[in-house]
């Protein structure tokens, strides 16, 4: 998983480097299931986590906020809804979402297939800063 850069004069380092094909899911608090690429669990990063969320059709996380953290989505695929506070929109592929610490917010998927979008956390994703504040998959 390290690789190494050899330059003149310089010693080698290693570089984090994760396919998400090596990676195992998990299900996160909110009901997502992920694949948590790189964090301070797994590489040299320690103030952030990047993951790879899959939704499937007809799919929706559980309302929720993280009191600590805040989040980027990018959705890669699919298209659907998402909420942030009090304001909700369609997103699709090519989106990116900014979610500030303490905002509540939901996604849902609406789109034939399976949604897969990149989620970077600052500080990294943990399940106890993760708040639930709806009853589970509550339209």
């Amino acid at each position: 998983m390290g690789m190494f850069i050899f330059r003149k004069g310089v010693h080698a380092q290693p570089m984090d480097v994760v396919n998400v094909d090596q990676v195992s899911p998990f299900t996160t608090k909110d009901g997502s299931q992920i694949r948590e690429l790189l964090a301070y669990r797994n590489a040299e990063i320690r103030n952030q986590s990047l993951a790879e969320a899959t939704l499937p059709s007809g799919g929706s996380t559980d309302e929720h906020y993280h009191p600590q953290a805040e989040e980027i989505y990018f959705i890669l695929e699919g298209q659907g809804r998402m909420k942030v506070g009090e304001v909700t929109r369609e997103i699709r592929a090519g989106d990116a979402i900014g979610i500030p610490p303490g905002k509540r917010h939901k996604l849902w998927n609406h789109g034939p297939g399976s949604m897969r979008l990149l989620c970077c956390c600052a500080p990294c994703y943990e399940h106890d800063d993760t708040v639930i504040t709806e009853h589970p998959n509550q339209a």
